[in-house]
């Protein structure tokens, strides 16, 4: 049986697209909440950063709206950005069909909003919590590593620039010595000169290497005929002072870091979980700390640091001075939980509710057999000594100082074995060649023992539990979802602001479905 093939009607010359775009837009769509949203922010530190005069500028609100959106579509290349303002309805509608081009949105986003970031993001924030969505109860933290736009290969070590420098120094001073020995009679009084100046143990820097240059410079203009100098100061000028600028220059781009990229000055060197050649291979990157409430990203920072530990007492200040208070209760996960951070959490007079290193391991019972260990090793507080499992004594030794990078000041008891010779357990107890030596910080024991009431009380076993679908979705739906696995900016400023752009589309996302 033949049936006749029907085709719904088609003609291109009929096709009329309606004046006004919204209409085709649902009102519960995504780009409408973006919409809104940021018409409610206070965007006049965004209106700040116009100087007037020339040409007008695209309006910051609209540049703002349509980055935003494309960052919650996963787009994140200006010129994808540029490219969805002419062929997409709804970037369309958002930027009242204006249609400015990738340079014009690449200059907004790393040069006009780098520096008031945290403003726009704090608007955010203070619309989520005016409509009910965060109340700053508990803040869940944690971090994560994101790959920076830079080489793999492009590394500097700090390390590596100390041993260099050093070698260089050494080869200076003995270019003095040997100018010293061959002209010793015409020489003397300029050799002195330098070697005190310069110091046999001191360090050499390019000022001085500089000012012995012009002084070889000026006997060679004496004695042109000086085969020695000559070949000195060619030395010195092409090879020496070059390098040991450049050594020079390195230490100051470190600062206190171990590493950085030559292609992103601001990144280091950190091991990550996305590891393709699976061997452990440092790649460049930033440290991402991120609190959320709900699911809400209610604050963020950067760190040029591998571990989070050092990164709390940082974080929790910059969220303070962002929205003027802190959440009543912080829970994080193992990394955080130190001395430093333990005090300032009470300080503070927060909720702790974050663990240490060894959290779960002495939660077990397997840990108490464990009877070599310091936390396990019985201790006498009138005498001030502690047990080992053979019966000797391991008497108090010295008090240390302890620093952190943050400036915290602490200190560390010592206690040491009265005799490990001859004793049958030694090997199970310790490595070192002589007597079995600890150090521990009574504070420290102290501060974890209410970090465990904290944590295994019915409140913090629900915020535990809690943890792992809060921030560690978020960071699911981030890198997995939506693939932001490294940055496109260069610069930890810049980075920054692409990190501010990516959580305020977070929060935008979430706010549609709330």
């Amino acid at each position: 049986m033949n049936k006749k093939v029907v085709f719904k009607y088609y003609n291109m010359s009929q096709l009329k697209l309606p004046v006004d775009v919204e209409i085709m837009i649902p009102d519960n769509h995504l780009v409408k909440i973006v919409s809104a949203a940021i018409e409610k922010m206070n965007i006049k530190p965004l209106e700040k950063k116009y100087k007037g005069g020339g040409t007008s500028s695209y309006h910051p609100k609209m540049m703002l709206k349509v980055i935003v959106y494309a960052y919650s579509q996963r787009i994140y290349s200006s010129r994808q950005i540029a490219k969805g303002l002419r062929e997409n309805i709804h970037f369309m509608w958002l930027s009242g069909n204006s249609k400015p081009d990738f340079r014009t949105i690449n200059r907004f986003r790393s040069s006009v909003m780098k520096d008031i970031i945290d403003e726009i993001f704090t608007s955010v924030v203070e619309l989520l919590i005016e409509a009910g969505l965060v109340k700053l109860e508990n803040y869940f933290l944690d971090g994560t590593k994101i790959e920076a736009n830079a080489n793999k290969y492009s590394f500097v070590w700090k390390k590596s620039i100390e041993k260099n420098k050093a070698k260089l120094q050494e080869k200076i001073k003995d270019l003095i010595r040997h100018i010293d020995e061959v002209n010793e009679e015409e020489n003397r009084k300029y050799g002195d000169k330098d070697l005190e100046e310069l110091g046999e143990e001191g360090s050499i820097d390019s000022d001085r290497l500089d000012r012995l240059a012009q002084e070889l410079d000026e006997k060679l203009s004496k004695n042109p005929k000086d085969k020695k100098i000559k070949k000195a100061v060619n030395i010195i000028k092409k090879d020496y002072q070059p390098r040991l600028k450049k050594y020079e220059e390195q230490q100051e781009i470190l600062g206190e870091r171990n590493s950085y990229s030559k292609t992103d000055k601001d990144a280091i060197f950190m091991r990550m979980k996305e590891d393709h050649m699976k061997n452990g291979q440092l790649k460049p990157g930033y440290n991402i700390q991120v609190g959320t409430e709900g699911q809400f990203i209610v604050g963020f920072s950067l760190h040029q640091e591998a571990g989070d530990t050092g990164c709390l007492i940082p974080h929790l200040k910059k969220l303070e001075e962002n929205i003027g208070q802190l959440p009543e209760n912080i829970v994080t996960d193992a990394g955080y939980g130190s001395e430093e951070n333990y005090e300032y959490l009470e300080e503070k007079e927060l909720g702790t509710y974050v663990k240490y290193n060894m959290f779960h391991q002495e939660q077990k019972e397997s840990f108490k057999t464990q009877l070599f260990r310091v936390e396990n090793l019985p201790y006498d507080e009138e005498k001030d000594e502690f047990t080992c499992p053979n019966g000797k004594k391991l008497q108090y030794k010295e008090t240390k100082p302890y620093k952190t990078k943050n400036g915290y000041q602490t200190e560390r008891r010592h206690y040491e074995c009265e005799d490990c010779s001859g004793c049958l357990l030694k090997e199970k107890c310790t490595k070192a060649k002589g007597n079995r030596d600890i150090q521990v910080s009574f504070r420290l024991n102290e501060l974890k023992q209410k970090a465990i009431e904290n944590l295994c009380s019915e409140k913090g076993i629900e915020l535990r539990k809690k943890r792992c679908i809060e921030v560690e979705s978020v960071f699911g739906h981030i890198k997995n979802n939506r693939w932001f696995r490294r940055f496109l900016l260069r610069g930890i400023e810049k980075v920054k602001t692409e990190w501010g752009l990516l959580s305020i589309a977070h929060n935008m996302k979430k706010l549609a479905v709330a």
